[in-house]
């Protein structure tokens, strides 16, 4: 009934004496005890050890060496279940083994007691030196003192090497004890190169907002909300909030099927999208480490893609292991592209291509490959297709149409796995595709939050029509509202249940909230479920989830879409001004300002700043002449004049492309504030 320990780490690990099964048992979580988290406490000072504890009397310690104890199991403890006990003022987790039952001792080497001094910023965590552990699986042990507000189970976010990490707090621990827990080495070095200068922006700016972080139990990504004091804010996961509640969507695979996955989408909340933070291969070789993608994902636009595209290489299937032929007629060429692609396995996907329009001559050395991913996506973009059209808000963008089946009712659902592939393909062979996409579907294939604001980029009429419902107080209920909305295709109009029985749920001012949670799913997933579903199976046939945790949503587009090229004399010809730069226009000091800092933009920022007013990176093909609004109405661009006590930064109206500029005192207080606000309108913070 004795056990005795394999190697005395924080993580401590049981082994049962021979004959006995050969188990290995894992402590999870160790926390130091007393006021100050008991850290460098000694002699009278220490906590006293637990009662069901007892230290093994005359053992012959080497130097350095920690003293065994003998820890009898608690009543009412069964295999497998934790508690915790008291040893050198050091509060510690055991998990009993699954042979063990309660009376019966294990026998442990608690890690030394740390003598290090007090934190004085208890959320930046303190390293700790962990010689025993593997080279090839190195860890960094932290020590930190658990943030006044948080109980015990609660998830809090710290700075362990400059990476984010959440930590749960352990069930044993409490506000201002100390906590430990290891880190990967790889993860919490500094990272290769110099930072961009828009990772700075927001390392430096990212207050307030969801944010991706490392989970330190299972080293996955996963969205964390953070409150204006830079701590977890917890009350987003409880009842649905408009101004702080998001979703992101979440795709659940069946099936390993080479050919044809089958899975589903929905949309969860953040701290369940979780995303691993590595790639194997089929061979189970870790071709990308969380070192890897934390390096990249501070890396500039440009760096970000030459690793992106250097990682999609390692992955592509040497060319002597098979390369496939793409025999299509020019005439019936999506028909024909459809039926090849769909044929592939997902092995063959990440093969060579190589094209050939049959009856032309030409040998594919990258030119007919670049044609046919040009035709093939301009055609299914195409709205006259059926399968998308364009967006109500901006003519720039397309969304998938709700009613493809009418237009595809045999294959829509396959065209749309199609498509995915197509796209996937097409970043991973550093072609582009010919159609821009409303913003919201690049933060589902990224699996970024969206919030209700998200709403008002489809539809503001219809986004405007249910944030004025929360004015109306009790008098709602004289609307005679329920959970349903109405859908027309092609003039038959149809009633759609947001909810089951939504028909039998009248909306009052106390259900208000799940209501407006209703119409946000319904309109940013419901509606096409079906359709983004098989177009997400497709694009993550070719490219893993992973590796696209290193862009924004922005960036996404201009990998996709590529950079535009951006005539600055154009630009500025159809500008206009209004506000307080009416009178003066372009001679008014700020604005002169405004395009001397923009004609010194490399193609990213110029293209970011196209997204962050107009909603897309999309120029149209005469020019900023012809720039849409959301009515359909030529909209040129705008630079509005208001004053610095107005707004701080520069902010952006989307429906009828429109910068609103403050007044700024200087060039420099322009410049900084410009880049911060077009930098974290691809983070989704609020910078006000």
């Amino acid at each position: 009934d004795r056990y005795i320990p394999s190697r005395a780490l924080s993580n401590f690990n049981f082994e049962l004496a021979a004959g006995t099964g050969g188990r290995v048992y894992t402590v999870l979580t160790s926390a130091a005890n007393g006021a100050n988290g008991g850290g460098g406490l000694s002699g009278p000072d220490l906590p006293p050890d637990s009662d069901n504890v007892t230290k093994i009397p005359n053992q012959d310690l080497r130097e350095g060496e920690q003293p065994a104890y003998m820890v009898k199991i608690p009543e009412g403890i069964r295999g497998g279940q934790q508690f915790p006990v008291t040893i050198q003022g050091q509060q510690l987790t055991v998990t009993c083994p699954n042979a063990a039952r309660p009376g019966m001792s294990v026998r442990i080497v608690p890690p030394p007691p740390s003598d290090s001094p007090p934190l004085d910023r208890p959320r930046q965590p303190q390293r700790m030196a962990n010689p025993n552990k593997r080279s090839n699986d190195k860890t960094q042990m932290f020590e930190v003192i658990v943030p006044k507000g948080v109980l015990p189970g609660q998830p809090f976010a710290l700075l362990a090497g400059g990476v984010r990490v959440l930590v749960t707090c352990p069930k044993n621990a409490a506000a201002g004890q100390k906590i430990r827990f290891n880190l990967p080495i790889g993860l919490v070095n500094k990272p290769d190169g110099p930072k961009s200068k828009l990772a700075e922006i927001k390392l430096s700016y990212d207050k307030d907002g969801w944010t991706r972080t490392i989970r330190a139990t299972d080293m996955k990504f996963q969205w964390t909300r953070f409150d204006e004091n830079g701590g977890v804010d917890t009350a987003t996961s409880q009842r649905f909030d408009d101004t702080k509640s998001a979703y992101v969507l979440k795709l659940d695979f069946h099936d390993d099927h080479d050919k044809m996955r089958q899975g589903s989408v929905s949309l969860v909340t953040p701290e369940k999208g979780v995303v691993d933070s590595n790639i194997k291969s089929v061979t189970g070789q870790e071709l990308v480490s969380y070192q890897d993608i934390a390096n990249a994902q501070n890396k500039s636009y440009e760096d970000k893609i030459q690793w992106f595209q250097e990682t999609c290489s390692q992955l592509c299937v040497e060319w002597n292991e098979g390369h496939m032929r793409m025999n299509v007629r020019r005439e019936y060429l999506l028909s024909d592209s459809m039926e090849a692609v769909m044929s592939l396995s997902r092995k063959d996907l990440r093969k060579v291509w190589r094209f050939e329009f049959i009856g032309e001559a030409g040998i594919d050395a990258g030119g007919l490959a670049r044609e046919w991913f040009e035709l093939v996506t301009d055609e299914v973009f195409d709205p006259d297709m059926g399968l998308w059209q364009t967006s109500a808000t901006n003519q720039m963008c397309m969304q998938i149409n709700p009613a493809s089946e009418i237009s595809c009712p045999e294959d829509h659902l396959i065209y749309f796995r199609f498509i995915g592939r197509i796209m996937g393909k097409a970043m991973f062979d550093r072609q582009l595709v010919k159609g821009h996409m409303v913003k919201h579907l690049y933060k589902h294939i990224l699996g970024w939050p969206v919030m209700f604001s998200d709403l008002k980029d489809i539809d503001e009429e219809y986004y405007n029509s249910l944030k004025g419902l929360k004015d109306m107080g009790a008098d709602i209920e004289y609307l005679y509202a329920d959970f349903t909305t109405t859908e027309e295709t092609l003039g038959v109009k149809r009633t759609v249940e947001l909810v089951p029985g939504g028909a039998d749920i009248d909306v009052t001012e106390e259900n208000l909230p799940e209501y407006i949670e209703a119409n946000l799913k319904y309109r940013l997933l419901g509606r096409y479920e079906k359709q983004l579903n098989e177009l997400l199976l497709g694009f993550f046939d070719v490219i893993p989830e992973p590796l696209l945790t290193i862009f924004d949503f922005q960036e996404l587009e201009l990998l996709m879409c590529g950079l535009p090229e951006i005539d600055m004399d154009n630009w500025k010809e159809n500008t206009e001004y209004s506000g307080d730069y009416d009178r003066e226009g372009p001679n008014h000091e700020v604005c002169g300002w405004f395009w001397e800092i923009v004609s010194e933009y490399d193609q990213e920022l110029k293209a970011r700043l196209l997204q962050f007013v107009t909603g897309t990176s999309g120029v149209p093909a005469k020019g900023f002449s012809s720039l849409q609004g959301n009515d359909g109405n030529v909209r040129r661009f705008t630079i509005h004049g208001v004053a610095l006590e107005t707004c701080v930064y520069p902010r952006s109206h989307t429906c009828f492309n429109r910068i609103d500029l403050p007044i700024y005192d200087s060039k420099d207080e322009l410049e900084e504030k410009l880049k911060i606000a077009i930098t974290m309108a691809a983070t989704g913070f609020d910078i006000e």
